[in-house]
């Protein structure tokens, strides 16, 4: 067997158990779900899950790196400007995303998401600190900056709390709008 095959695999083997965790978290809190769980719902053996995850903790911290991925992966096609559509298409993805990764919006619901915040507040803000570092206006100093950019993830973070419990009630269209508008109106003079 090549090892692209093998790669190949490996790479169908992880997204059947993600793809699992998933459909079994909108049926299930997380601290009850089990690897017989994921392993019936994903059509694999035990043994398979252990090649891939030492245990439902390790699968959790999986998941937690991979949608903070997926979300830098997002924000990697972003290059705001003074472009109301960029801003409203790039938390429109946001949105529709969070729709439709349960691990993210159980996060956003329940108070068992801090640990996994904290990681992706600390690398949202260093990635946007090392990528405006040499954008941001001289009237501006880098501390200011910093902490605008604390704003904007708090907001938005809250933003996404807030219709996630409420079961995502408005349309995504809407939450990104108003995300868009809080942008523009905070974070942009800060880097135009």
């Amino acid at each position: 067997m090549t090892n692209e095959t093998q790669d190949e695999r490996y790479s169908v083997a992880d997204e059947a158990i993600y793809d699992a965790f998933f459909l079994i978290l909108k049926e299930k809190e997380l601290d009850k779900i089990t690897v017989s769980d994921v392993i019936k719902r994903a059509g694999i053996v035990r043994s398979t899950f252990y090649n891939h995850f030492e245990n439902i903790p390790a699968l959790v911290i999986a998941v937690e790196d991979k949608t903070i991925q997926d979300i830098f992966s997002l924000m990697e096609k972003f290059h705001p400007k003074n472009d109301r559509e960029i801003c409203k298409n790039y938390f429109q993805t946001i949105c529709e995303y969070t729709m439709t990764n349960p691990f993210l919006a159980n996060l956003l619901r329940n108070p068992e998401g801090g640990a996994f915040f904290e990681k992706f507040i600390t690398m949202f803000h260093r990635y946007v600190s090392n990528i405006t570092q040499n954008t941001g206006p001289a009237y501006h100093s880098k501390e200011e900056f910093s902490y605008m950019i604390a704003c904007v993830i708090g907001s938005t973070i809250g933003v996404l709390h807030k219709w996630s419990t409420e079961n995502f009630q408005i349309p995504a269209e809407v939450i990104a709008d108003i995300l868009t508008q809080s942008f523009i109106a905070v974070m942009l003079p800060f880097i135009t």
